[in-house]
């Protein structure tokens, strides 16, 4: 930017919005006279009319412009930002304002006033009122060009967290904070740290004339349920939303502004979050040696985090990935340094399809509680790893509780899915194979207490349909989808882990618990609700130019429409609102443990079709 560009620029943002205000009214005072002035110039032909004559006018095209336009709420918009709204007032105020004119020159029976000076009046006005602002909206974008070359973005959230975020951005960041947008009417309209707030009607308007494609929500997490409400109005318009961390954190040096974030599907669960009750959450854990299997997953690593906050013993964390246990070791050592937690950590690096390895760990450690999240959940891969998959999920459940019984842990909670219910699948399937053998050896077990927690999706585990959208929508498109219909349950990794080991502490044996999922969500509704919070507009027939279209690609051979919770059995409450108990009917342990035995010599001898014929006698379904 130039030095006389520098000047104009740092003059004008230096005026107070009263200020600027009266010098937008102090030039409509002169441009009325001066447009009826060239009205009579261009009618008469004349450089020097004789304007003595028709005085009468000129007074009255000077006096009632003003409280016409205050009237019509021109001067309230900001000639930098103006749009449809102020022109719209333009244009209804030179209307009003030439029929004033029109009306004064008849009765006043002016002489030799030309009937057509009002209408030329009407476009002058138009011309010196509305094309002067949209001139200078256009010159102050200009020069203000070379200066902020960052992305314009709008706040949400015109309070005390919005305004130190537009102080922060300003001082460190790519984006440059332009407008307010905020549904209190108290602060609509007014002008705060240099930002004019507007009102949620007129995002439309805002974004069409400022060019922003982003907003950032400045409502922090514990406000959900209204951040959920402006998260869903935004849905409406193509702009990236974006969250921000608690922005005292910020001003700390605890967060950073690269911790702005897109919007996640967690933030749009149609549910309040419910705080643990502690005693529950530690009548596990605590003081006892817990052992996690699967603990490199997304679900088990999430349960080691809750876990050494409850101060256990002992914690051992197994896994057969090196890679998976490796990072998830790195994250507990990370939060017992800084919460300055005394947990000792043991990584045990194996299969719980090694019944003498489990028998190891399990007696070597004295284990009092297990939480057995090892499991293969992708539907699809455990169908074309028929034999794989069964002996992860449910002879190795059966070897970690014969290992249980023997060393006389006192609870194994089975971490479950709701594919286990009227399953179509083989990982369904196993899984509730994995249930009933466990079902099963509370028969015949007075040392350990077996239960088995089961729910749907958990958002950001490697399983999820989200990361997979988040990947195709920045690849730009297509997404798929399976069928138009499907619909799954969905739950946060914190949320499920946290529930999981309050359900530990209220079980009985035997019991098999549910989580309480909220809705389904379509997941058709899902992609298109991401699309569009990541800026992007929908491609499909009502809009063929749009960013990113949705491509059905049909449902996968053990991929149901839509998932259960229960099956045929009673449904209890317990002492937690968002946990329940299922009475199920299953198999005896005499006669379940002949099938395990089938099974298991079938996956040794490595027979699919044998595993299979056995997988539907035993559960009469096609698979």
């Amino acid at each position: 930017m130039n030095t006389s560009g520098q000047k104009i620029d740092k003059l004008i943002t230096g005026l107070s919005r009263r200020q600027k205000q009266f010098v937008a009214m102090g030039f409509d005072f002169v441009a009325m006279p001066l447009a009826l002035w060239s009205a009579l110039v261009l009618r008469i032909g004349e450089w020097v009319p004789d304007v003595e004559k028709f005085l009468p006018i000129f007074v009255v095209s000077g006096l009632v412009s003003i409280p016409i336009f205050v009237h019509l709420g021109l001067y309230r918009h900001v000639v930098r930002h103006i749009g449809f709204r102020a022109v719209w007032a333009v244009l209804k105020g030179a209307t009003i304002i030439a029929l004033v004119v029109a009306a004064v020159a008849y009765m006043a029976v002016i002489p030799e006033f030309p009937r057509s000076v009002p209408v030329i009046f009407w476009l002058l006005t138009l011309l010196y009122v509305g094309g002067t602002r949209l001139t200078v909206r256009s010159y102050f974008h200009w020069i203000r060009r070379d200066l902020d070359d960052r992305k314009p973005v709008i706040i949400y959230g015109a309070r005390s967290t919005g305004v130190e975020l537009t102080r922060q951005l300003k001082q460190r960041s790519e984006f440059n904070p332009i407008a307010f947008i905020d549904d209190e009417k108290s602060l609509q309209k007014r002008i705060i740290d240099g930002l004019y707030v507007h009102a949620p009607r007129n995002l439309s308007e805002l974004l069409e004339d400022t060019g922003a494609r982003d907003v950032f929500i400045s409502v922090d997490s514990a406000q959900a349920v209204k951040r959920r409400e402006i998260i869903e109005f935004l849905q409406e318009f193509s702009v990236r939303v974006r969250l921000i961390p608690d922005i005292f954190e910020i001003i700390s040096g605890g967060q950073s502004l690269v911790n702005i974030r897109d919007v996640r599907l967690e933030d749009l669960l149609e549910r309040d979050p419910v705080s643990p009750l502690p005693d529950l959450m530690s009548g596990s854990v605590r003081d006892r040696v817990v052992l996690v299997t699967g603990a490199g997953g997304s679900i088990g690593s999430e349960l080691c985090r809750q876990i050494v906050r409850q101060r256990p013993r002992h914690l051992v964390m197994l896994d057969q990935s090196e890679f998976g246990l490796y990072t998830a070791m790195r994250d507990i050592e990370a939060i017992l340094d800084n919460e300055h937690l005394d947990v000792p950590i043991t990584s045990s690096l194996g299969s719980v399809i090694n019944q003498s390895y489990m028998d190891k760990v399990i007696s070597t450690n004295a284990v009092e509680t297990i939480y057995h999240a090892a499991a293969y959940k992708h539907v699809s891969l455990v169908e074309d790893n028929i034999i794989e998959g069964l002996r992860n999920n449910s002879i190795g459940a059966l070897y970690a509780a014969k290992a249980a019984i023997l060393a006389n842990v006192k609870d194994f909670i089975l971490i479950s899915t709701d594919k286990a219910v009227n399953t179509a699948s083989v990982m369904g399937a196993s899984k509730r194979l994995a249930e009933m053998t466990l079902q099963a050896m509370q028969e015949v077990s007075d040392t350990t207490n077996f239960s088995m927690v089961r729910f749907g999706n958990v958002l950001g585990s490697s399983g999820s349909v989200v990361p997979l959208f988040l990947e195709q929508i920045d690849a730009g498109g297509p997404v798929t989808v399976t069928h138009p219909e499907v619909s799954r349950y969905f739950m946060t990794i914190a949320e499920a882990a946290t529930l999981v080991m309050q359900a530990a502490s209220i079980a009985e044996g035997g019991d098999v618990f549910l989580l309480d999922m909220g809705k389904p969500i379509r997941i058709m509704d899902l992609a298109e609700r991401m699309i569009r919070l990541k800026g992007y507009s929908l491609r499909d027939e009502q809009n063929p130019m749009g960013d990113i279209e949705i491509q059905i690609t049909g449902l996968k051979p053990g991929e149901k429409l839509h998932e259960e919770l229960v099956t045929n059995g009673q449904l209890l409450s317990t002492s937690h609102r968002k946990i329940m108990r299922a009475r199920e009917s299953f198999i005896s342990w005499s006669d379940l443990s002949q099938h395990l035995e089938s099974i298991e010599e079938a996956c040794e001898s490595m027979e699919d079709d044998r595993v299979q014929r056995l997988l539907r006698d035993l559960f009469n379904i096609s698979i």
